[in-house]
């Protein structure tokens, strides 16, 4: 038995209270997760989890358990991370990004980083959430990044907010896109197409709050990255939230509405050593900043 893996079951089941969560934060279904957490209680001899109605709840054994689990986890994923830092020590810079950056950003920072290194090293950009992109940095597993604010950042440096520029797309033939003054409760009666509550829960509720203050309680519905967020935005069901400047794009109008309120925060977060790096980085969110 892998009992990394299976471990891994364990805290994230534990961390998430649910089965069907922990499922989706290890980007795998419930089924093989419930089967390998019952492997590794077997293997162990003692009940980890109490499976209930309202979720899943650690016994007094996984409770004494946890920490331990939980360190072997974290070093199993030091030790992967110094391996891979080993395996391309030739000065090579890894870096990560929130999807929500755009294109033109990403770019720009690859271009600061390839500046800010050797002249023979080499620059390898990871897109990813921005819980998975905090935890790489934690982990090691990359130097620097660009994550969304806010966002748990607890044992990596950060480096202060800075606003993105975004814009609400809606539906071309939504009564908002011919408003002179579009208003945040004439969206009612579309969802709000937006990265899953997995990918940063304090992001997610802080836009969610801000729609509700605003007069606006829509569903939402999981869009990843601009291209679903474009393709449920065109099917006119949905509305949503872009970086991507206004541009000729069939079935989906660019509003500017609320535009401090809506801004896209990110911030920086590096490992310690990094700073060169991170400033790098930073110099270039600093020059996309909203004005």
């Amino acid at each position: 038995m892998d009992l990394i893996r299976h471990l891994r079951f364990f805290v994230s089941v534990a961390d998430e209270g649910h089965f069907g969560r922990a499922a989706t934060a290890l980007d795998m279904t419930q089924p093989p997760l419930s089967q390998g957490l019952r492997r590794l209680e077997q293997h162990l001899g003692v009940d980890l989890i109490h499976r209930t109605r309202q979720g899943a709840v650690l016994t007094s054994a996984g409770r004494q358990l946890l920490p331990r689990a939980r360190l072997l986890v974290d070093d199993a994923e030091r030790l992967l991370a110094e391996a891979h830092r080993i395996a391309n020590a030739h000065g090579a810079v890894h870096w990560g990004a929130t999807a929500a950056l755009p294109d033109r950003v990403v770019t720009a920072c690859v271009g600061a980083l390839r500046t800010a290194v050797a002249a023979d090293a080499a620059v390898s950009t990871t897109v990813a959430t921005s819980v998975d992109l905090v935890a790489d940095v934690r982990s090691g597993l990359c130097d620097v990044a660009v994550i969304e604010h806010p966002a748990l950042v607890d044992g990596v440096e950060v480096r202060p907010v800075v606003k993105v520029p975004r814009w609400l797309v809606v539906p071309s033939d939504h009564r908002s896109a011919g408003a002179e003054r579009p208003t945040f409760p004439m969206l009612g009666g579309l969802s709000f197409a937006c990265p899953p509550r997995a990918a940063n829960p304090p992001a997610f509720d802080t836009v969610v709050d801000l729609l509700r203050e605003r007069g606006l309680d829509a569903p939402t519905v999981p869009a990843p990255d601009d291209r679903t967020v474009f393709a449920a935005v065109a099917a006119g069901t949905s509305f949503g939230l872009t970086t991507m400047r206004p541009s000729s794009t069939p079935g989906v109008t660019w509003l500017r509405i609320a535009p401090q309120a809506v801004a896209l925060r990110v911030r920086v977060v590096h490992r310690p050593g990094t700073d060169a790096y991170a400033d790098a980085v930073d110099r270039v969110l600093y020059r996309e900043r909203l004005r």
